[in-house]
């Protein structure tokens, strides 16, 4: 059977790398870790990992869509992924410790976005835009008027 699996290059750092990501996810599971590389699983998702150097770095153009469905869920992954050294970004966005990119996505978002009522839809992306941590009562507050 074909799959696709994200492959990550590491500057030298791997094991703690997926201890960190292990930290974070409670479902995390690690199949093999070395100083070269490794193989380890989020919510499902299946990871390869290569301590590759500092020849190349991550960046926005590749992220992780996390998505969730409270407030304390979202408050949780942002403070788990931006701590020791991670980045806050807008809408969501949010770099973290290792520069790896993620979206931590409330599902209320998506739903108010697709609303037929582009003024609703509109309301919420206004919202979004002067937001960085998601707060899903603000956007609750702009869907409804």
């Amino acid at each position: 059977m074909t799959s696709i699996t994200p492959f990550l290059w590491f500057d030298n750092n791997v094991p703690d790398a997926v201890a960190f990501y292990k930290s974070v996810f409670p479902n995390a599971k690690v199949e093999t870790v070395s100083d070269f590389m490794a193989v380890f699983e989020l919510e499902g998702q299946r990871f390869h990992a290569l301590n590759g150097g500092p020849q190349y770095r991550f960046n926005e153009a590749v992220s992780f869509f996390v998505s969730v469905e409270t407030q304390e869920e979202v408050d949780y992954f942002w403070q788990a992924l931006t701590a020791d050294g991670g980045e806050e970004s807008r809408c969501g966005w949010l770099k973290d410790k290792f520069g790896l990119s993620w979206q931590v996505i409330p599902s209320a978002l998506g739903r108010y976005l697709s609303d037929p009522d582009r003024t609703k839809a509109n309301r919420v992306m206004q919202a979004m835009m002067g937001m960085r941590k998601l707060v899903i009562a603000e956007l609750d507050k702009a869907y409804a008027g």
